[in-house]
Formats: structure tokens, C-alpha cells, sequence
């Protein structure tokens, strides 16, 4: 399975405004071997959990679009954590900041293979 030994144990936020894709992901991440710290359903709660320092984060799997907000202020305060990230989309790079350009997206929608294996290049790329 793709991604499966590299994520193994890591503490992973998803932030994702629809709750049966949040738990699509978070089904998909335990089975990746992941655990899941946290479901933020918008951005104020986005920004609260990434801003946690009290919560070890080893990465993150952001929606782009919360209910007509951008996710890329959640996106900076990762950044400036230190903590990879991935974008999960179904607009694809074209909605993507510029400053996140690297960032790897995942577009939707996704299969349990392709969510490791994107996962896995961003934490290579964060290396």
C-alpha cells in the first residue's frame, strides 16, 4: 500500500467542511496507519487547531474551500510550524495562492492510494 510505512504513527489535522468526505479521509488515514489529532470543519476552527503548539502535528490534509473561505491562512500558520502539508481539491492547481504552488494537491475525488502516496511527498519534500 502506498505511503503506508512513511505515515505510519504520524499525528495528522484535516481541516474539510464536508463531514462525509472529513470521515472518507480520516477512514483512510487510519488505514494508512495515521492518526487523526483533529477534524476542523471551517476556518476559524482550521486556525485554532494549527496554531495549537500544545498539539503535536506531523502533517495536514487541507480542503482549499471552506464554505466560500480559503484555507491558506490555516496553510501559513503550518508553515510557519513547520508542518507538511497537502491541498485536497475538486477545482484543481488553478485555485491554488501562488506561495503554495509547491505544495502537493490531491484532486478530488481521491482514493485511499493516492492520498498516501501525496501525503508521503510532502512530508519527503518537508525532509
Amino acid at each position: 500500500m502506498p505511503g503506508a510505512g512513511v505515515l505510519a504513527g504520524l499525528r495528522i489535522l484535516i481541516v474539510e467542511d464536508e463531514a462525509m468526505v472529513a470521515m472518507l479521509i480520516e477512514d483512510m488515514l487510519q488505514a494508512l496507519g495515521c492518526t487523526v489529532v483533529k477534524i476542523a470543519a471551517n476556518l476559524r476552527e482550521g486556525l485554532a487547531a494549527a496554531g495549537d503548539e500544545a498539539v503535536a502535528l506531523d502533517g495536514a490534509v487541507l480542503d482549499v474551500n471552506l464554505g466560500g473561505e480559503k484555507v491558506f491562512p490555516v496553510a501559513e500558520r503550518l508553515t510557519a510550524r513547520g508542518v507538511p502539508f497537502i491541498f485536497s481539491t475538486g477545482y484543481g492547481t488553478k485555485g491554488i495562492a501562488d506561495e503554495f504552488a509547491r505544495t502537493p494537491v490531491l484532486a478530488k475525488p481521491y482514493g485511499q492510494d493516492a492520498l498516501g502516496e501525496t501525503l508521503s511527498e510532502a512530508l519527503r519534500s518537508a525532509a
